[in-house]
């Protein structure tokens, strides 16, 4: 089987990140996309961050239409800080026959040279590099494959922004996402 491994934080999930995997999904002919909300991601200020059972709860009302899509709580349950390394090291070993592939869209190329383990994760999975509008594809290392997806201008910040100041974000996620982030009262 073919699978996709999309890891992200989803604060909170939107649009753009289920575009990204279902043209993924399409373009590269995977049989799964497997959603990996981080619980405390290594690159990011963690002070605006929803509650790890929050963004888990989002993706998976976000993903419920969606035959292909599955999430997982492997992050979550690890707690503390996420590591790539540590995420696909349990995949390989839960999916041992199967092709694994790991999806990253373009705004995350800068960082990689700060991954932990980056020579093992190249050899564990297929690196699939997804365009992302304002983060051109440039420097490109040869283990990376490129998929042009959509150009969704969406970005989880301006989703806590509009939340924050009471303004609307109502068609950025879907409509469950929107009645779960208005009921809960997350990013006030």
């Amino acid at each position: 089987m073919k699978i996709g491994i999309l890891g992200g934080t989803f604060n909170p999930i939107h649009l753009g990140h289920l575009i990204l995997a279902e043209e993924v999904r399409e373009k590269l002919d995977l049989e799964r996309i497997i959603f990996v909300p981080a619980y405390l991601p290594p690159h990011k200020d963690n002070t605006e961050i929803a509650p790890a059972k929050d963004r888990f709860a989002m993706v998976k009302l976000a993903i419920k239409e969606n035959k292909y899509f599955c999430v997982s709580d492997i992050e979550i349950k690890r707690d503390g800080r996420s590591y790539t390394i540590d995420t696909l090291n349990e995949f390989k070993r839960r999916y041992p026959q199967d092709e694994l592939y790991f999806i990253i869209g373009s705004d995350l190329l800068k960082y990689l040279d700060e991954w932990k383990d980056l020579s093992e994760i190249i050899k564990m999975v297929k690196f699939v590099v997804a365009t992302r509008p304002g983060y051109p594809l440039e420097k490109i290392p040869t283990y990376i494959s490129t998929i042009p997806i959509r150009a969704v201008d969406i970005s989880a910040f301006e989703i806590r922004q509009a939340s924050k100041e009471k303004r609307s974000f109502r068609y950025l996620v879907t409509e469950a996402v929107y009645k779960y982030i208005t009921r809960r009262g997350l990013y006030k």
